[in-house]
């Protein structure tokens, strides 16, 4: 035991002799220093130039991008992202909502003509419905944590705690990654499903032109334009759910499963950019959607809620809808 006491002192010894042999040690000239630092840039700027011309890194990864040190994109591709999607995002969000308040407060919403008939008309399927849910849900939740992770340094973290902030971040990250399977489902099931009765016809055009009889005053007041199962503001709405929506959802798949598909990060960073183009013009078109469904259209929200629809609502908005269910026999009311 003696003998490990007598080697443990012998270096605390030692080490306490270094310490004051480096006190007393002379500073270095500031010469010295100063040729160390400008060495020291050299080498830094050296390797910089190498990295640029594209030299690569080792890695024991066999991925195909592993051994790229630096991105190689065009550093204007951040400001994009920083000084324009987010705030666009925003205003996606924020500005429809206001314009279609502002719209309500000047146009009204769109009455049933003769009331409601009390007559309930089947229109969509309990399976439809569900559907319409299982991307509805995981979309608005989707706009709401992206709008957080994206612009919410603007509207949110000025007027927070740093802590709060950072778990607000964490949170919206993770649900916006869990929200994202069940929406890629409801995304493809309505694009497969749906996509037999939103095919554009002739009858739209005039649609258009009467923007479908929803304005409440000048030469457009009380027109209703002929509509089929899908009028065309719900055709136009659906190819771009459709279309955004496979933007999202394969640029989503990148995003939130990188050890599968391996993207490089130039991949990577123009799957964000595509990513957030397309949140927002989905994010513009919901709100429309939104709006039109609650609020804009009196009887239009029962639809997806119980699948069936008043019979004046059918005659007013999807006369040709309803005279051909009529004309077939497949035209079912809702039992008492």
């Amino acid at each position: 035991m003696n003998k490990w006491f007598k080697q443990l002192g012998l270096a605390m010894a030692l080490l306490f002799s270094a310490v004051s042999l480096a006190d007393t040690a002379p500073a270095p000239a500031p010469e010295a220093v100063v040729a160390a630092m400008q060495a020291q840039q050299s080498e830094y700027s050296q390797l910089w130039s190498e990295l640029k011309e594209g030299a690569t890194g080792y890695t024991t990864s066999d991925s195909q991008f592993h051994n790229q040190p630096i991105n190689s994109y065009d550093p204007r591709v951040l400001e994009l992202r920083s000084s324009w999607l987010a705030p666009g995002l925003m205003l996606a969000l924020f500005g429809m909502i206001i314009v279609f308040a502002l719209f309500i407060m000047v146009n009204g919403i769109s009455k049933l003509h003769h009331g409601f008939s009390g007559k309930m008309v089947h229109r969509w399927s309990k399976l439809d419905v569900s559907i319409h849910w299982l991307g509805a849900i995981p979309c608005l939740t989707l706009i709401l944590t992206g709008l957080t992770l994206l612009a919410g340094r603007f509207f949110l973290q000025p007027w927070v705690s740093e802590g709060f902030w950072a778990t607000m971040v964490y949170f919206a990250k993770q649900v916006h990654n869990v929200m994202a399977i069940p929406f890629m489902f409801g995304w493809l099931l309505m694009t497969l499903l749906w996509a037999k009765n939103q095919l554009p016809k002739m009858y739209d055009v005039k649609w258009f032109m009467v923007v479908g009889g929803y304005i409440n005053f000048g030469p457009f007041k009380g027109k209703h334009p002929d509509a089929g199962f899908a009028n065309a503001g719900e055709k136009m709405w659906f190819w771009t759910f459709a279309l955004f929506g496979l933007v999202i959802s394969a640029s989503g798949m990148l995003l939130l499963f990188p050890n599968l598909f391996e993207p490089s990060r130039t991949l990577s960073l123009v799957s964000l950019i595509l990513h957030s183009i397309s949140a927002i013009i989905i994010c513009a078109f919901s709100i429309v959607h939104i709006f039109m469904a609650t609020v804009m259209s009196e009887g239009g929200m029962e639809c997806m809620v119980s699948g069936y629809c008043d019979e004046n609502w059918a005659t007013q908005h999807h006369n040709l809808w309803f005279d051909e269910i009529k004309a077939n026999g497949t035209l079912k009311y809702r039992k008492a």
